[in-house]
C-alpha cells in the first residue's frame, strides 16, 4: 500500500531502503530520541528491518517526492500498553537532517487518517520521553492530547529508566 501527502510517499520499506536507514539510524540524536542505539554498521540496520519492517501492515517509509529518498519511517503498531485491538500507537522517526521542516507532521497527519478512515481505529496513541520537544510538538500539531506521564517506563540499551508521556487521539465524531 502507498499513501500521498503534498510532498511525500509514505510505501512498504524494501531491502533496498537500507542504505537509506542505516544512514538515519546510525545518528545517535535519532536513536535517542526513539528509544534505540545508534546502529554500529549496515548488517545491524538489516536484522532490525528484517524485526520491524518487512511484512508488517501500517508500517511506511517515509520518501521525499522531490527526490526519491527515503529519510525515515512512520506507522501504527500494536500498543503494548493497551489491551484493545481497536487501539494502534503511533510511531516514528526521521533523518536529523530533515529535522524542523514539517516532514513527520506531515507523514503523520497522512498515518492518523489511514488509521481513522481505512483500518477504523477507535483511539491512535503515542508516547515520547519527556524530553523530546520536536515529537511532542508533532502530536500536538496532530491533534493528540496529553495523557499523563508513565513514570520509569522503559529501560533503554543504555541502562537509563526514561518515564513516557502518554498521548492519545479518538476517532473523531461524526455529526
Amino acid at each position: 500500500m502507498t499513501l500521498e501527502t503534498e510532498r511525500l510517499i509514505l510505501r512498504s520499506i524494501t531491502l533496498e531502503d537500507a542504505d537509506d536507514i542505516f544512514e538515519y539510524s546510525r545518528a545517535e540524536n535519532v536513536g535517542l530520541n526513539a528509544g534505540w542505539k545508534p546502529h554500529e554498521n549496515l548488517e545491524e540496520t538489516l536484522e532490525i528491518m528484517q524485526l520491524i519492517f518487512f511484512d508488517k501492515q501500517g508500517v511506511f517509509g517515509i520518501v521525499l517526492k522531490e527526490t526519491g529518498k527515503l529519510i525515515g519511517s512512520v506507522g501504527l503498531i500494536a500498543d503494548r500498553k493497551r489491551e484493545n485491538d481497536q487501539v494502534r500507537m503511533l510511531g516514528y522517526a526521521i533523518g536529523e537532517m530533515y529535522w524542523g521542516h514539517g516532514y513527520m507532521t506531515e507523514a503523520a497527519q497522512e498515518i492518523v487518517r489511514y488509521g481513522f478512515d481505512d483500518l477504523a481505529l477507535d483511539l491512535i496513541s503515542a508516547y515520547c520521553y519527556p524530553r523530546n520537544l520536536r515529537s511532542k510538538r508533532v502530536l500536538e500539531k496532530c491533534g493528540f492530547t496529553y495523557e499523563g506521564t508513565l513514570k520509569l517506563a522503559e529501560k533503554l540499551y543504555n541502562g537509563n529508566v526514561y518515564a513516557n508521556e502518554c498521548w492519545s487521539l479518538p476517532r473523531p465524531t461524526k455529526f
